[in-house]
């Protein structure tokens, strides 16, 4: 009798140590959850610094934020891309910051950043090496994850270079274990270029997921860098086909880094911007906010357009049709109200003249119809926050070269 109660007692102990390992590997198997409900808004360093990045030049991009009103705008996450450690791994395998950019630390540096009310982001590779040099990730994501939280970072973004035949989605998840085993939660941003169709298999690994190459200041251009190259605003929109169905709270397409006052025309910014936020993408600057024009703080904080992107549906916005020279982006928000976006393609100012009874306005995918003909819809000019009547006339405009006519349309 006592032998069989021994016995029963083994194998009840084995099915707890079961149920305690099932249940760690299922917690740890999971992004946070709650996090990028709607598309993170936030500034990197990249475009306009690449590594030339110090502890001055982020506070005082953070006090930029506050300043500029970007904060109150929804802007939160300041991220440090490639080059913010230094070369080599302390003689413990750990990641240090550069004492040379970064004499006070990580840590200290995240303390400011949290002190404006903001939060901080950092950047690592996937590879042996990252992009420009640095130490990769690779055989090292637990350890760096601990590191990132003992640092209190919030946002990681994730690159893809030197990794010989390591598994994109593999390698993707097995960082976003160490994250969650870290315990501190963050905003996992994957960067592997859409080269391994993320959107097939990222939703439950990361937040965003880049869906193209690097962006370049240019409205329509590719450049190139020799195996690879650098693409212009339209040259990415239109790069990726019918992958806005995957896209929603808590998991983006992100089409990179945005190049808004970085030296194209300000209706170019203007436009790039309305489509950014037509395409639920995440809204992070690129440029450098301490030599910002008005124009371009103008075009950035925009209350009523980032409100676009914002929107709690996180339905990606879709191409409805080319008129002429006009390109037509329309937008389901929430309360069955719209957002529609005319983009001037040409080289000279065009006239716009759109029925509203003779287009059938609607988005199949997610089962929305705007049903113009029977109800009437109150027009807002999201740019120049001014109201321009309802759908019972034609909407009439002069829209420069390159620039746009972004409105919301609401029930009247």
């Amino acid at each position: 009798m006592f032998y069989r109660v021994l016995l029963n007692l083994k194998k009840m102990k084995k099915i707890v140590i079961l149920i305690l390992v099932f249940t760690s590997i299922n917690t740890f198997s999971q992004k946070f959850e709650g996090l990028a409900e709607t598309p993170p808004l936030g500034w990197n360093s990249w475009n306009t610094f690449a590594t030339d990045i110090n502890e001055q030049l982020v506070k005082d991009i953070a006090d930029k934020f506050v300043e500029l009103g970007l904060k109150e705008a929804g802007y939160e996450y300041i991220v440090l891309d490639d080059g913010w450690m230094a070369k080599e791994r302390d003689t413990h395998g750990n990641l240090i910051a550069d004492p040379i950019k970064f004499p006070s630390g990580m840590k200290a540096l995240a303390d400011y950043i949290h002190s404006k009310g903001l939060k901080f982001g950092l950047y690592n590779c996937a590879g042996s090496k990252t992009c420009a040099g640095y130490p990769g990730s690779r055989g090292f994501e637990y350890q760096d994850a601990r590191s990132y939280a003992s640092w209190d970072v919030d946002y990681l973004k994730y690159d893809w270079c030197n990794t010989d035949k390591l598994n994109a989605e593999g390698a993707y998840i097995t960082m976003r274990d160490a994250l969650k085993a870290a315990g501190r939660p963050v905003v996992f941003s994957i960067c592997e270029w859409g080269d391994n169709e993320p959107w097939k298999w990222a939703k439950d690994v990361g937040h965003a997921w880049r869906v193209t190459g690097d962006i370049i200041n240019c409205w329509d251009c590719e450049v190139g860098h020799g195996s690879w190259s650098s693409w212009g605003v339209w040259k990415i929109i239109n790069m990726r086909k019918d992958i806005r169905k995957v896209a929603g709270p808590g998991h983006w397409n992100d089409f990179d880094m945005m190049e808004v006052g970085n030296g194209m025309a300000d209706a170019e910014d203007r436009t790039h911007f309305a489509m950014w936020t037509m395409l639920t993408s995440p809204l992070i600057m690129g440029n450098d906010l301490r030599v910002a024009s008005k124009e371009t703080i103008k075009t950035l904080a925009n209350k009523e357009v980032i409100a676009v992107n914002q929107d709690k549906l996180g339905i990606q916005g879709f191409r409805f049709s080319n008129e002429g020279d006009f390109e037509i982006w329309i937008k389901p928000l929430e309360n069955d109200a719209w957002a529609i976006t005319f983009v001037n393609m040409s080289d000279k100012p065009l006239s716009l003249n759109f029925d509203w009874e003779k287009h059938d306005i609607g988005d199949d995918v997610n089962g929305k119809r705007m049903e113009a003909k029977q109800q009437k819809f109150k027009i807002r000019d999201l740019f120049n926050h001014k109201n321009l009547g309802d759908t019972s006339k034609n909407l009439m405009a002069e829209i420069q070269s390159h620039d746009v006519l972004m409105v919301k349309l609401e029930k009247k």
